[in-house]
């Protein structure tokens, strides 16, 4: 449960509107008032106008820091209904967090024996589940606060996961051990595994779950069915020129987002029924994401509303962009380490970072 070390910090904005009020009661007569400023007139030339701080969100103030984790943070993800944020790090610890309020951590998920790559929640929001690089994933119960399964079957290094948003409850989960492994989570257990010769890095479901995602270290995306679960991929999606980091399908399950080390987020078309070649899926990259030497797991996500992405950044900025005009919106500053992952709010402009700074910035977004 929540531990006294973790804290959420209001980040004062540089300038703040400030306001006469009455003391008391009593208020300055206004002859007094105007004699106090005639005596001194230069007060009047230094006085700057401040407009009102017009808010667009629930958040306590325009940007939050959470600190308390002891390591590196790798994940990071919004509750389907906005309250809480979860987050994953090095230190084997997944944190839940209030988002609104003071922000204060009221669980810690333990359980895992290395460091946690990514956190995703079921649709309801009572069940986190996680992948680790202790070569499992694992099923916690929130309300409960316990862990209620530790899924085992890798054999290395387990760099992603992902649950399905409808449909038979199903996990993918992908490792360095070039497997991509399809969970049935009704019965808790493996009930395909797709082999490779490099290690996945990245993996995803479409938005009906009939087909997998899985990015891998030969810089290629594969195109697995759920439904024939040939051991061949159904289709492969070649263009970036190196591994593929992260993986994100829009919420109208047309669009795929992927994160490369090549420095490029691309956007693919992936409806079932697109007349051209795999080759022509590729409908846009996009500039600004930084991968350096530390060769991080950097992810991709979308927005609410499928009319934004963001990146995590090796540059120490969180990048939104505009998907619809293929530009950059938002550099925003303030981490002191790669940003590993960048998440939106499901109901308000709201994104959250996590860092290897140790640290997360929950921060609003303006028009």
């Amino acid at each position: 449960f929540g531990s006294s070390c973790c804290a959420a910090t209001k980040v004062p904005p540089v300038c703040r509107a400030m306001a006469l009020v009455s003391v008391g009661g009593y208020e300055e007569p206004a002859a007094k008032r105007a004699r106090m400023m005639q005596l001194a007139p230069q007060l009047h030339n230094e006085l700057v106008a401040v407009q009102g701080v017009n808010r667009k969100s629930g958040l306590q103030a325009p940007t939050m820091l959470l600190t308390g984790h002891e390591a590196e943070i790798n994940s990071v993800e919004f509750s389907p209904n906005g309250r809480h944020v979860a987050t994953g790090s090095f230190d084997k610890q997944i944190f839940l967090w209030n988002v609104y309020g003071d922000c204060e951590n009221f669980t810690v998920f333990k359980g895992h024996g290395n460091a946690v790559l990514e956190v995703h929640w079921s649709a309801e929001g009572d069940v986190l589940y996680s992948c680790s690089a202790d070569q499992s994933c694992a099923v916690f119960d929130v309300e409960k606060g316990v862990r209620l399964k530790k899924l085992s079957g890798h054999t290395a290094i387990v760099n992603s996961m992902q649950v399905a948003r409808r449909g038979t409850p199903m996990m993918v989960s992908g490792a360095d051990d070039g497997t991509t492994k399809l969970w049935d989570l009704r019965v808790r257990r493996c009930v395909h595994t797709w082999e490779h010769q490099y290690q996945i890095l990245s993996v995803t479901f479409d938005d009906t779950a009939e087909r997998v995602f899985a990015g891998s270290l030969d810089d290629n995306i594969y195109v697995y069915d759920v439904r024939k679960r040939c051991e061949e991929p159904m289709m492969e999606l070649a263009g970036h020129a190196d591994s593929i980091t992260g993986l994100d399908v829009s919420k109208d399950g047309n669009y795929l987002l992927s994160n490369s080390m090549d420095q490029t987020i691309r956007l693919w078309d992936i409806r079932p029924f697109y007349a051209g070649p795999a080759s022509r899926r590729c409908m846009a990259t996009l500039q600004g994401c930084v991968h350096n030497f530390e060769k991080n797991l950097l992810r991709v996500r979308w927005g609410p509303d499928d009319k934004w992405c963001a990146a995590g950044s090796s540059d120490r900025m969180v990048n939104v962009w505009d998907v619809q005009a293929r530009r950059l919106l938002y550099k925003l500053p303030g981490h002191t380490g790669s940003v590993q992952e960048v998440a939106f709010h499901p109901n308000e402009p709201i994104v959250a970072s996590a860092s290897s700074d140790k640290t997360v910035f929950m921060g609003e977004l303006g028009d």
